[in-house]
């Protein structure tokens, strides 16, 4: 059975910190080598430093530097925020109002420009964006079926089968979950068997299992391993539209 490759993918993940930012640059590393017309959108990002009067926002542009894309940052990253905090927050600290429009007009110019986009949440799904809207509420106005990360630390299969739960009910398309493990510590009984058991549990596809990888620093702008994300997805590529290589 063919797949085709959809016009974008949006990564979402059971919590903050579980590696989405590197799943989504591995993601985009891999559709480029693929021959695919990439374009990467982070469109709202808190915790940005601060230079010379611009804000920085890491995560965006460690996606724009797997990409080789050269779209302006104001659509690829439309909101960044100083405060380390959920979007409402950071807003609210700063008296910003987000709207959802704009960047929908943004994701929509970036997907004119490339044959598919990958988009990077903020946090889980819940994570609130507005007082009446969260997460998930973007990823159903654009439209884009989710990829999820999950930590493989133990307490990811109540995480992971939650996120499930919430964006099946509120009508998304889940293309897979990939269970990635972003730091470095002793594999214990949990790593070794949640993928397994999730799959037990749920029909939501495994796209594959990523170890800790080397050299990778997004604050630093540190591709290190990210090219090698396709290896570890083997035959859950053919869930997103990639061929495997003969």
């Amino acid at each position: 059975m063919s797949h085709a490759v959809p016009q974008g993918i949006f990564i979402t993940g059971t919590d903050t910190g579980v590696g989405k930012t590197v799943i989504a640059a591995g993601l985009a590393v891999l559709f480029r080598k693929r021959g695919v017309n990439v374009g990467v959108m982070k469109p709202i990002q808190t915790g940005c430093l601060s230079r010379r009067g611009a804000r920085i926002a890491a995560d965006a542009r460690f996606l724009i530097q797997a990409a080789r894309a050269d779209d302006p940052i104001n659509q690829v990253c439309p909101y960044r925020f100083k405060i380390p905090a959920a979007p409402l927050v950071a807003a609210e600290y700063e008296g910003v109002k987000i709207d959802l429009h704009r960047i929908e007009d943004s994701y929509r110019r970036l997907s004119m420009r490339h044959g598919v986009t990958v988009v990077e949440g903020i946090g889980g799904l819940l994570t609130p964006i507005t007082p009446t809207a969260a997460v998930i509420d973007l990823a159903i106005r654009l439209n884009l079926p989710l990829i999820i990360v999950a930590h493989i630390r133990l307490g990811t299969l109540n995480h992971a089968l939650l996120t499930v739960q919430g964006a099946r009910q509120a009508g998304a398309t889940i293309l897979g979950i990939i269970f990635n493990r972003p730091g470095r510590s002793p594999r214990d009984l949990a790593e070794k068997t949640n993928p397994g058991v999730f799959s037990r549990l749920c029909s939501v596809p495994v796209l594959g299992t990523v170890p800790y990888m080397e050299g990778v620093s997004v604050e630093e702008g540190r591709l290190g391993r990210v090219g090698m994300l396709g290896q570890y997805l083997n035959e859950g590529l053919h869930h997103l539209g990639i061929k495997l290589d003969p």
